[in-house]
């Protein structure tokens, strides 16, 4: 059993998480290797990777708050975890690993400015979702090994194709290995006129469908 905290203004796991670490164990996707959580938030995925055979796993966040509770969370659970503060891959500039997980911010906002609110960072990701995204696809190549795996989790608003799309354009062989559907959340309800009126749902539509993607070298 996992136990986390969460600190105000770090993200709570969710359906998303599940269905990442769902995949990750199903698949053995951690065993024996090095692995980056890109966004770790609370730590979650972190520690699942150390807690399901990873050899060393680093964790990073933009958001300090994040990076102390991911280092509080994975003591806590006595889950080995370096977490590093920064900008998506650049804290581990220069290094790969063989297992790139990432829970990133992909909700549909009002603005193409990002915010600075600690709690709102954690799921506000421009217009169409893809502030986070588009930049983890594009420096995913760089970061994994040969014989390295990404795995991505994000709602369907924000595109699956244009994921898929965008990780070949990379270089990476990518493809759909889970999908949920799950109910809205408070932050979609509360955005669900916005999202009706851009016709990203269809009206009344309150079920999100999740996808997990993974990718590699092709």
């Amino acid at each position: 059993m996992v136990t986390l905290l969460y600190p105000p203004g770090v993200y709570r796991t969710e359906d998303d998480t599940d269905l990442l670490i769902g995949v990750m164990r199903r698949g053995s996707y951690a065993v024996d290797r090095r692995v980056l959580d890109i966004g770790t938030g609370s730590g979650a995925l972190a520690i699942a990777a150390a807690r399901a055979g990873a050899t060393s796993v680093t964790a990073v966040d933009l958001s300090w708050r994040s990076v102390a509770a991911t280092w509080m969370n994975s003591r806590l659970n006595r889950a080995a975890v370096s977490v590093r503060h920064g900008d998506l891959f650049a804290p581990v500039a220069g290094r790969r690993f063989e297992l790139v997980v990432a829970n990133p911010p992909y909700v549909p906002s009002e603005s193409s400015v990002l915010p600075r609110h600690p709690i709102a960072r954690a799921w506000d990701a421009g217009p169409d979702g893809r502030a986070l995204l588009d930049r983890i696809c594009a420096g995913a190549g760089d970061i994994l090994t040969p014989n390295g795996d990404l795995l991505l989790v994000h709602s369907e608003l924000s595109g699956t194709q244009r994921t898929l799309d965008a990780l070949t354009e990379a270089g990476l062989r990518a493809q759909v290995l889970a999908r949920a559907s799950v109910p809205f959340g408070p932050v979609l309800r509360a955005r669900s006129a916005m999202l009706e009126s851009r016709g990203m749902i269809e009206p009344g539509q309150r079920i999100e469908k999740l996808v997990v993607i993974g990718a590699r070298h092709g």
